[in-house]
């Protein structure tokens, strides 16, 4: 099967061995396994810090968003059959997605938006996963819950973001506040629903006072947490809540200590890696993320389409996201 991999980590990826197109072997699915002929993908931050960081011994294939089509499953499938369009966005103690044919647990994939086509759908698994859980599973809002309570998010105009936006503007009752920074990211989170955007490139905390808002009960930080951790802290409230996802290389807690704040970590990933008890939640919000979909409550976050799945595309979405200028998701289709 074809495939798109890289051999080396840490090249730039400028350099044109930083992903290759390869030749695999076709994969054989375990008992839980779905196999899926993959139709289109997305392209996450994960798949260029796993490229510049982790080394390998052999060629290792990235991605994990995709749509496609249900060609075989394993014997204690239930869920799904032969046929299915299917979206998800994997494992990642697992190959990735970018190849032809796919494996992935049931327990982590949905039926796919029935009105969305393949790369407007696959622009939603791992950044839709990311989002419900910090929300509803870190901070512990409730569905129409959240009256009184201010939701900042720094980084709205990326990939998380923009799902993000939509699920706590229209799941929730809280004051939602997008952060961007330049004029066509800020109108593109006025688009998904913020109540108010302000630019992260400023002082934060005189942002939320020029929109008279002054501090927030919660802050879910997506980007540069560790260069803003004092303005985040000082723009809080007392008791306020806040959530991250990227990975700064020290953290010092302690000034969080004085308002009685408190801090959750999010990785989407943490479910399958430990196979926990509670891993069929992806499935199950993935399948809400899908009828909210399709009923027009949500919208693809889809930001650019760079055409089929091959290395010299896959390079440019890469270059993108690395200059910080990704607007929503980028999204291939077809081999």
């Amino acid at each position: 099967m074809k495939a798109i991999a890289y051999r080396q980590h840490g090249l730039p990826i400028t350099d044109p061995q930083a992903l290759i197109d390869l030749e695999l072997p076709a994969p054989t699915p375990g008992p839980r396994d779905l196999l899926v002929a993959i139709e289109a993908i997305s392209v996450n931050p994960v798949d260029t810090k796993i490229r510049a960081s982790a080394a390998v011994t052999e060629p290792r294939v990235l991605g994990w968003d995709a749509v496609g089509v249900v060609q075989a499953v394993g014997s204690e499938v239930s869920l799904f059959k032969v046929g299915d369009e299917v979206y998800y966005a994997g494992d990642l103690t697992r190959p990735g997605t970018n190849s032809e044919l796919h494996l992935v647990d049931e327990r982590i994939t949905a039926l796919k938006p029935k009105s969305l086509d393949n790369a407007s759908a696959a622009a939603l698994p791992l950044t839709s996963i990311t989002a419900w859980e910090l929300l509803f599973d870190r901070l512990g809002v409730t569905e129409g819950g959240g009256a009184g309570q201010s939701l900042l998010i720094i980084g709205a105009a990326g990939g998380v973001g923009s799902i993000l936006t939509q699920l706590a503007r229209q799941l929730t009752q809280m004051t939602v506040i997008g952060s961007a920074s330049r004029p066509q990211t800020q109108d593109w989170v006025t688009g998904l629903g913020a109540h108010h955007v302000i630019d992260h490139s400023r002082s934060i905390p005189e942002e939320l006072v020029r929109i008279g808002i002054g501090q927030v009960s919660h802050i879910i930080s997506l980007t540069h947490t560790d260069s803003r951790f004092a303005e985040l802290i000082e723009a809080l409230q007392p008791q306020g809540h806040l959530a991250l996802i990227d990975d700064p290389k020290t953290l010092d807690v302690v000034p969080m200590k004085r308002k009685s704040l408190s801090l959750h970590w999010e990785l989407m990933f943490t479910r399958s890696m430990y196979q926990t008890d509670d891993m069929i939640a992806q499935h199950q919000l993935l399948t809400r993320v899908a009828e909210l979909i399709d009923s027009g409550v949500l919208r693809t976050t889809v930001g650019e389409h760079f055409g089929a799945i091959n290395a010299a595309n896959l390079m440019r979405a890469h270059a993108l996201l690395e200059s910080g200028k990704a607007q929503g998701k980028i999204v291939l289709e077809g081999f």
